[in-house]
């Protein structure tokens, strides 16, 4: 079985500056994603293209499983550090 969690968390961490900063958080079909704000560019991407591609990969993967996950991309709190 595959963790939908894992799979988002080294996504975004192949896309962002500084990796240790992503939290990842799955809750039920729920996944959470936090990064800071000089990295949200980079996740959502040029008109939403990249967060489009990651939802993409993960219905992918929840219809292995049966499940429609949501994948919401967020700021951390105190992320202004550009």
């Amino acid at each position: 079985m595959v963790n939908v969690k894992d799979i988002v968390q080294y996504i975004i961490e192949q896309l962002v500056d500084d990796p240790t900063s992503v939290q990842v958080t799955a809750e039920g079909d729920d996944v959470k994603v936090l990064v800071k704000k000089s990295d949200m560019g980079k996740v959502i991407g040029k008109q939403g293209r990249i967060a489009k591609a990651i939802r993409t990969v993960v219905r992918a993967v929840g219809m292995r499983e049966n499940k429609k996950f949501n994948v919401e991309i967020d700021e951390l709190e105190g992320g202004n550090e550009a």
